[in-house]
């Protein structure tokens, strides 16, 4: 069977890690598929994501990096997924994504798998290490080395342009 993990991953973490691993590990082939989310105000771009979320799986067998435009379901359909598979951290996740997996359903007849986040994990998201970083904060321990370093090269760029933390993030 072959599933997705759909997702932004601006920056991909630890905890995205942890549920693409565990996917990993329940279906014969993971399609990490990056999609472009417009509502969003990224901080790296979608070559940088795709360089990043490349390196993090590269010891993950079965696992992908796709990019996607426009519906989920239209990229299942055309890439043969059988289930999407979603991490969840708390129940605000469930609510919005049960919403989301009978709509998918709805269109398509995919089904959606939840996953709850590792615990250790679970006070993570995208946009909290994006604030975090902005703010020249460290994230170096919620997400993996080589998207660390490029955060620290991105808070030095901004040091040396003489830019603080809060005006690079307002």
């Amino acid at each position: 069977m072959r599933a997705i993990c759909p997702g932004s991953f601006d920056p991909v973490t630890h905890g995205h890690l942890d549920v693409i691993a565990r996917a990993a590990h329940l279906f014969d082939e993971v399609i990490v598929a990056l999609g472009r989310n417009s509502s969003k105000n990224y901080l790296f771009t979608v070559e940088e994501r795709v360089a990043m979320l490349t390196e993090a799986t590269a010891d993950m067998p079965g696992v992908r990096i796709g990019l996607m435009d426009g519906l989920l379901v239209d990229y299942c359909r055309n890439e043969g997924v059988d289930v999407i598979v979603k991490g969840l951290r708390f129940a605000g996740d469930f609510e919005f994504e049960v919403q989301m997996s009978q709509m998918n359903h709805a269109l398509s007849g995919i089904e959606t798998i939840m996953l709850p986040t590792s615990a250790r994990w679970a006070h993570l998201s995208s946009t909290i290490i994006r604030e975090v970083a902005k703010l020249g904060g460290d994230v170096s321990d919620f997400v993996p080395d080589a998207v660390a370093e490029r955060i620290r090269a991105m808070q030095r760029a901004r040091e040396r342009a003489g830019g603080s933390g809060a005006d690079a993030a307002s």
